[in-house]
Parts: structure tokens; sequence; C-alpha cells
């Protein structure tokens, strides 16, 4: 029996071990691809897959069947896969479905190797490394290097180098803006924001010790304060926006919710509408352009392009290939080709069309409902009183909201990071649909950490 034991807790190390891996490269895609070049990234994507492949195979869960996936993940997969008959970059599309195949197949084995309780952790965890590794990382360029850093893999280009190569640009000392290991402030000051919702979390349920919650907490304020990226900023808004509303459906019964919804969807016409009006004042809050750093010139050529194919769109690709037409000559910005809409919705309509667009926006309207509900309502275990709401049951929720708003602005939701977070909430809520209560989140990971004397 005590071998068993050993066992099963040495699988479980593995697992959370992998899952940490998994989550950090997810989040990093930027660092890796600058440090290993593209083929060394995509050596490792595989090798990742494969690993999760067979701790998948050794633990079986059984209430899993591919068939029983959620139904709007699934249509929009087939349909993202069919587009390759009617693309008209087939080699392309057939690369961007199957890493999103791929992207997705680890997002499920994600979901269904941890509990709940494991996902806050390991995902913390990845966090922890990038946003730690990052500001070392800016410490390093700026006390040994003292210029701006590119790539290994990249030739500095003739004249002036744009920006947007660089992996740093030495800024920390001089406040920023800081690029971190993923060479954009945009990116960093965002995962900085995703790692502070799950700080929080952790630390006001007490499943870390207080000295080192509070000490990732103003790691990624800091950050935040060194990247000073407006869609962070704004994401963070509403999630407090959000919070409130949460804990004021907790407050009311599931029949007085309505008005509360009311107001919520007002609230939110009348901020969007202001946003739109007033946008050269409202950005310039957070020193950007009514233009958004030249994304609403992107949307228009977009735009104009999607509108010859609107119904079922272009074909399928996930970031765009800019060695192929259209996206070679779609846009350039500071120099450089741009990868993607900078908007999901957007991206998805240009790629799958109205079709695509309707697909995608179920299942994100589906994910967000369950991760609502998971965050509001009572957890029980069957016949009895309920029992005291988990502060750990928000974070889902939090987090998607996030992702909400960044999808506005960026095509992350459907790329890497974004789009694995958006199958693992999509489908753990579906097959792992247990709440938790205040007493879940005093329990700890045995092998990470140590139980905290309560007095």
């Amino acid at each position: 029996m005590a071998e068993i034991t050993r066992e099963a807790k040495h699988h479980r190390l593995g697992v959370n071990a992998y899952a940490t891996a998994t989550f950090f490269i997810a989040l990093g895609g930027n660092a890796f691809r600058n440090l290993l070049g593209l083929q060394g990234y995509v050596a490792l994507v595989v090798v990742v897959f494969g690993i999760g492949i067979a701790l998948f195979i050794k633990q079986r869960p059984e209430r899993f069947r591919w068939y029983r996936l959620p139904a709007p993940l699934t249509l929009f997969l087939v349909f993202a896969a069919l587009s390759i008959l009617w693309s008209q970059y087939r080699l392309e599309s057939l690369l961007g479905v199957t890493a999103q195949l791929i992207t997705t197949a680890v997002a499920v084995m994600l979901a269904l190797l941890l509990t709940w309780q494991e996902t806050l952790s390991t995902l913390a965890s990845a966090f922890r490394y990038l946003l730690g590794l990052s500001i070392v990382f800016e410490l390093f360029v700026s006390i040994f290097i003292r210029e701006p850093l590119l790539p290994w893999w990249i030739e500095a280009p003739e004249g002036k180098t744009p920006n947007l190569l660089y992996w740093s640009r030495d800024l920390l000392f001089e406040g920023g803006p800081i690029q971190g290991l993923l060479g954009s402030s945009t990116l960093l000051g965002f995962a900085a924001l995703l790692g502070l919702i799950i700080f929080v979390i952790q630390l006001r349920a007490g499943t870390v010790r207080p000295f080192a919650g509070w000490f990732w907490v103003i790691v990624a304020l800091a950050t935040l304060v060194l990247t000073r990226p407006a869609t962070a900023l704004i994401a963070g808004g509403v999630v407090v926006v959000s919070l409130f509303f949460a804990l004021w459906a907790r407050r009311a019964k599931a029949d007085h919710r309505m008005p509360m919804y009311f107001i919520g969807a007002a609230l939110l016409a009348a901020c969007g509408t202001l946003a739109i009006v007033f946008r050269d004042s409202f950005f310039g809050i957070f020193g950007k352009s009514g233009s958004l750093t030249g994304r609403t010139e992107t949307w228009q050529k977009v735009i104009d392009l999607g509108s010859e194919h609107p119904a079922a769109g272009w074909g399928w690709v996930s970031y765009w290939a800019p060695w192929v037409e259209p996206f070679k000559s779609l846009d350039v910005q500071g120099g450089i080709p741009v990868m993607h809409a900078h908007n999901a919705w957007l991206d998805v309509w240009f790629q799958l069309g109205f079709i695509g667009l309707a697909l995608f926006g179920l299942l994100v309207f589906v994910t967000t409902w369950r991760v609502w509900f998971r965050a509001v309502d009572q957890p029980r275990r069957g016949p009895g009183a309920p029992l005291p709401y988990a502060t750990s049951a928000l974070w889902p929720f939090l987090i998607m909201m996030a992702m909400l708003v960044q999808s506005l602005t960026e095509s992350r939701m459907i790329v890497e990071s974004g789009w694995l977070l958006l199958v693992l909430f999509t489908v753990k809520t579906r097959f792992d649909y247990e709440v938790p209560s205040s007493q879940d989140d005093q329990k700890r990971i045995p092998w990470r950490d140590t139980p905290i004397p309560r007095g």
C-alpha cells in the first residue's frame, strides 16, 4: 500500500511539473522563439505534445470521451479544418490547423489530468517563472550588455533597426517600458495582469504563505508599472468591475440577479459607446492615439480583404504567414510584417467568415457563461445545506474577462496561451464542474506546499 501511495505521489509530481512547464512554454512562446529560433520552438512543442500524450495514456481519465467534448469547440475546429478545402493558401492552412489541433489536445489533456486546485497552482508557478525571469533578463541586459538586444538569429538590418525587432530595448533603468522574455511590453504587461489575478486569489484563499504571496503580488504590480500597456490597464479595470458583480451575485439569490444583469449590460454599452465616441481622449489617458498604435489601419485593411470572402473566409491559418499572399502585402508596422489582425474577432471573421465567427462567438459565450456560474453559485456536496463560497472559484471568470478585453486589441485568444486557456476552461467546466468551497481553499498540494498552522 505504501508503494502504491508513493508511486501515485510521484505520478502527481510528474503531472504537475509537466503542467507548469507547458503553461510556461505557452505563455512564453515569444521567449522560446527568440531563444531557440522557429525550428527549435516547433521541436519543443512536439516534445511537450508527446510527453502529454504519454501522461494522458498512463492516467486514462475514465470520465473522458472524445465525442463528449463541448459541441461549440468541436464545431469550430471541424469548420477550421474544412476551410483547408477552400483556403487561398492551403499549405499554410494545413500548418495552422495542425498547430490549432495540437494546442487544443494539450489543453484537453491538462483539463483532464489536473484538478482545479492543481490548475491554479501550476499556472501560478508558470507566471512566477515568466515574470521573475523577465525581470532578471532585463537586469542582465541593463547591467552587462548595456544596449538594445536582438534575438541571436536576427541580423541587424541596414539603417535604423525597428524597435519591434528588439528582444530587449535596455530600458529597465530608464523606467521602461520593458519587454522581458516576451520581447513585447504589451504581452508582458498582460501576463503581469493575469499573474496578479492569480497571485491575489491564492493569497486571499490562503493557499500560499503570506510572504511569498505578497512578494509575487508586488512583482506583478512592478511589472505592470514598468510596462504600462493600455490593454492590460483597461482589462484590469474591467476585472475589478467584474469582481464587484461576481461578489454582488453571490449575495443575491439566483432568482434576484436579473436587475444586476441589466445594470451590467447597460454599463457595458455605455462604456463602450463613450470609448468609441471619445476614443482620442480616452486612449490618450494611456498614452495611446485614437488609432490604437496603427491598429485601426490594420483593421480597415483586414475588413477590405475579408469582404471578398465574407461567408467562409480566406481559410484558417491562426498566426498570419507573411511569406504568402494576401499576408505578404497586407500590412507592415514599424518596418515589420504584421502577424495578426490585432483583434481576435476580426481575425476569425477574416479567416473563417461569418460562419466561423458565429461558432467562435458561441464557444466564447458558453465558456464565459460556465465560468460565471462557477464563480457565483454556492457549492454543494450532495443533499443538505450549501457550503461556504470559495475565493478560488473566482479566478477562471476573472481571467476570462481579462482575455475578452484583450481580444479586442490582440488576437491572442485564438493562438498559443490564449487558445490554451480558452479550451482548458471550456473542457474543464464541462467535465469537472464541481464548485470549490472555502474548505477547498485551505487544502494544500502535498508535493508543493506545506500546510500553514492556523490558530
